[in-house]
């Protein structure tokens, strides 16, 4: 039985499936940082996170500003992570909050209704369940598999995502660990999405990992 879905509906739920890369300030040089990006849009990304955890607020706002204008010339989404205001500024698609950051209600008030916020659940289905219910637009489940960007986070079943697709009505990303040796894996659990960082922005042709990702999504 699936939660009661939030009344808000999002333009963009539609484009809201296949390969999510989300970038990280410690694979991408950054004179290399418009290069990498489109390669890993090239290869079939349909959205791309800007992560970046420095304190370097001009890079940041560069940076964000050059990934969105690329997302643009792909046709596919760019999400901000954490930063709200950062989101607004560049005017990207949306922005990405873990339980630590901004209530869903702040983001939607600065962002506006048609913008895409997606939330970290971790492990926890009710918090994705309460997510969608204040009209969050997707969630995120992981780490899926051992994670090397963050080797801390909490352990998510494959069956998770498969209960959370049954109860909710949001599409649903995986995150951590994942490689395209796992990545169908997931796809059979039916996750919409699957987030990469390292498997990824470490190789050493981008647009060729991102082609062989997202292939497993047609």
């Amino acid at each position: 039985m699936k939660a009661i879905p939030n009344e808000h509906t999002c333009p963009h739920t539609g484009k809201l499936k296949g390969l999510y890369a989300i970038t990280d300030e410690r694979l991408i040089a950054e004179e290399n940082f418009s290069q990498t990006v489109e390669a890993a849009l090239q290869g079939g990304a349909s959205i791309i996170q800007y992560r970046d955890k420095s304190s370097d607020q001009n890079k940041r706002l560069q940076q964000a500003s050059t990934l969105n204008t690329l997302c643009k010339k792909y046709q596919a989404l760019c999400i901000i992570n954490d930063d709200i205001e950062l989101a607004r500024t560049v005017n990207a698609n949306g922005v990405h909050l873990g339980k630590d950051d901004a209530l869903i209600a702040q983001a939607r008030q600065t962002l506006g209704t048609e913008a895409i916020i997606g939330i970290s659940c971790y492990n926890d289905l009710d918090l994705a369940i309460a997510a969608e219910q204040s009209s969050a637009d997707y969630v995120a489940f992981g780490a899926m598999f051992s994670s090397s960007t963050k080797p801390e986070a909490s352990d998510a079943s494959l069956t998770l995502i498969s209960e959370a697709k049954q109860k909710l009505s949001i599409p649903v990303c995986a995150i951590g660990g994942i490689t395209e040796k796992n990545i169908e894996q997931l796809i059979q659990h039916e996750a919409d999405m699957t987030a990469v960082i390292n498997s990824l922005f470490s190789a050493s042709n981008i647009k060729d990992a991102a082609i062989c990702l997202s292939r497993h999504f047609d």
